[in-house]
């Protein structure tokens, strides 16, 4: 069934913030929902929020248990931004669905800062301006374009030269594009609270369960698990990150595995406006502040090996993390107080595959979310949901396997 992966090494740093605790019972006998989602990290919580919020039954297995699994790894940088740039996501998949993509990632952050604010969760959201830096894959030229070509898709963006990035932001680059509207956040405090507010509304939490077998018949879903019991549900979610289970066809899916650390506590250092900052470059750089001003900063992605040769690098890369952190901002402590390594799943236009199997239409996945994990989890729970109630959404074929 699936295939067993370790998702992360290392104390990621939101082990240094409290998340609320979410009860789990254990699967005794035979069960029955609506639905059945298969994985509790972020995306099977924003699932079982949206479907319980839409009146479903709903149980949620975990084969360790919530927040377990590679959620907590993140760097949580919720930005609107793809992986691939408009401009060349244009040129692989066409403008129109270019645009497209991009406008609907876009409204899924403002969405999900709807949602966070309507359902009161604390997680410290806070909308956070954004700086794309010139780099080695996008040159100042290159970023102009980009910056013109999101604005024609009526999506904001400042093209700013090296002069205004230094003054505003103490940036020595030649060029950066600068937007708005994107969030950080603590994603285990997010997804603890969804995980809750669809408690509240009934649904049922087992864990650990693993589910060994999914059958599939015109009207229902058998999964059987491990330890005996089955739970027959309308439809499942396989929301289990890129521990892909075999019913999931074998698509243009690449695992990638990311390095990343958090510097201590220095607020009186971090750069104006605590802008999240990421370079057009490969391998490349991406860093945040939290709250309490510490400076997570992450990059160095290689394509997935094999998890010992991954951990065996958290120290060289951590070190290498730090270096480039340094200069960018010399004045930062950049000793990493937390260093980890985690994988995820990429896709090569990075646009994720949600939506029904081929040939299952009950069976629903999520996977291949790139740099964007939290964003699009927040697409996929609006195109499942809708599916699940009989309802079309617009933008479903943007992202479905068969596209």
């Amino acid at each position: 069934m699936p295939r067993k992966l370790d998702l992360r090494t290392g104390p990621p740093v939101w082990s240094a913030y409290r998340a609320p605790t979410v009860p789990t019972d254990s699967l005794t006998r035979d069960a029955k929902a609506d639905v059945l989602i298969v994985g509790m990290g972020i995306s099977g919580a924003m699932m079982a929020e949206a479907l319980t919020a839409n009146g479903h039954s709903v149980v949620c297995i975990d084969r360790r248990g919530p927040l377990k699994g590679s959620t907590s790894a993140t760097t949580a940088l919720v930005q609107f931004e793809i992986d691939q740039p408009l401009y060349t996501l244009s040129k692989m998949i066409g403008k129109a669905t270019a645009e497209q993509a991009w406008r609907r990632s876009r409204l899924a952050v403002s969405n999900l800062a709807a949602r966070i604010a309507e359902l009161g969760i604390n997680c410290g959201p806070s909308r956070t301006p954004s700086l794309y830096l010139a780099g080695t894959m996008l040159g100042p030229s290159d970023l102009h374009d980009e910056a013109e070509a999101r604005r024609r898709a009526g999506i904001g963006a400042t093209y700013l030269t090296s002069a205004p990035l230094a003054e505003k932001f103490g940036v020595d680059r030649d060029g950066a594009i600068l937007s708005h509207g994107n969030i950080a956040l603590d994603p285990r405090k997010l997804t603890a609270g969804l995980l809750l507010k669809a408690l509240e509304r009934k649904a049922r939490f087992c864990a650990p369960v693993e589910a060994t077998v999914i059958e599939d018949s015109a009207d229902e879903v058998v999964v059987a698990t491990k330890d005996g019991p089955t739970i027959t549900a309308r439809h499942v979610v396989l929301a289990t990150g890129y521990e892909l289970v075999d019913i999931v066809p074998a698509t243009a899916h690449r695992i990638i595995s990311t390095w990343a650390i958090a510097t201590r506590p220095q607020s009186r250092k971090i750069w104006p406006q605590a802008a999240f900052i990421w370079e057009a470059s490969d391998p490349y750089l991406y860093m945040r502040a939290t709250a309490d001003g510490r400076v997570v900063c992450g990059g160095e992605d290689e394509d997935f090996v094999d998890e010992t040769r991954r951990d065996a690098l958290i120290g060289e890369k951590s070190a290498r993390i730090a270096e480039k952190l340094g200069l960018i901002f010399p004045h930062l402590d950049t000793r990493p107080a937390f260093a980890w390594t985690g994988s995820f799943g990429t896709t090569t236009t990075g646009l994720p595959y949600i939506g029904a199997i081929p040939r299952h239409p009950r069976i629903h996945a999520v996977m291949g979310y790139g740099g964007n994990g939290i964003t699009f989890s927040q697409i996929a729970s609006e195109i499942v949901s809708a599916s699940i109630d009989g309802l079309d959404d617009t933008d479903a074929r943007l992202f479905a396997f068969n596209r």
